[in-house]
């Protein structure tokens, strides 16, 4: 009885772990792929500023 308890208890606590962990997964890449993107808009670097500058412009977004 005791071990059935548990295994329902961790199975429960797992749901909630991935229902949470998701989420917070796709919130996290879109800030770190937002901060990349913004970041190389800035960089001093022209290559990279250019390779930004082209991919906006390709995905329909005005950045100027």
């Amino acid at each position: 009885m005791q071990n059935q308890i548990s295994t329902a208890t961790a199975n429960r606590t797992a749901t909630i772990s991935t229902t949470i962990a998701k989420p917070l997964q796709l919130v996290g890449a879109f800030i770190l792929g937002a901060v990349i993107l913004y970041a190389a808009g800035f960089v001093n670097t022209s290559a990279v500023h250019n390779a930004a500058h082209d991919m906006r412009h390709s995905q329909g977004f005005p950045c100027h």
